[in-house]
């Protein structure tokens, strides 16, 4: 079982990225997928979470900005960040739980997933 993110790097404020996890060992469409993120100093904080049928979770520091997606033929999640400020400079992590849905609050919570990829550097600077 194994969580491979990518996409991350060093975009000016105003930028997007898109963000990847492929999933391998497992379907990823039968998890709740989640991305995290965290930055120096501080606790890791759910960015977004997306059931197995469709439904969608954001935190409000992101909301109407980032995207969450699934290719269920490719087994990948993604994450697409639009105007992205500064503020959102951090390691970003993919994370699948057991159980087909994002369960409101705990979906932003690591406990509520068993699986993680190692992380993704995402720097906003100019």
């Amino acid at each position: 079982v194994q969580l491979q993110a990518s996409g991350g790097g060093l975009v000016q404020p105003g930028g997007s990225l898109r963000l990847s996890c492929a999933a391998s060992g497992f379907t990823l469409e039968h998890y709740r997928t989640g991305w995290f993120r965290q930055a120096p100093g501080k606790e890791r904080e759910g960015v977004s979470c997306i059931s197995s049928d469709g439904t969608i979770y954001y935190s409000d520091s992101v909301k109407g900005r980032f995207t969450i997606s699934r290719d269920n033929t490719n087994n990948t999640a993604f994450l697409l960040m639009n105007s992205l400020k500064p503020d959102d400079t951090a390691v970003y992590y993919c994370a699948a739980g057991g159980g087909y849905y994002c369960r409101y609050p705990m979906w932003s919570g690591p406990s509520d997933y068993d699986y993680w990829g190692q992380g993704t550097q995402v720097t906003v600077s100019s």
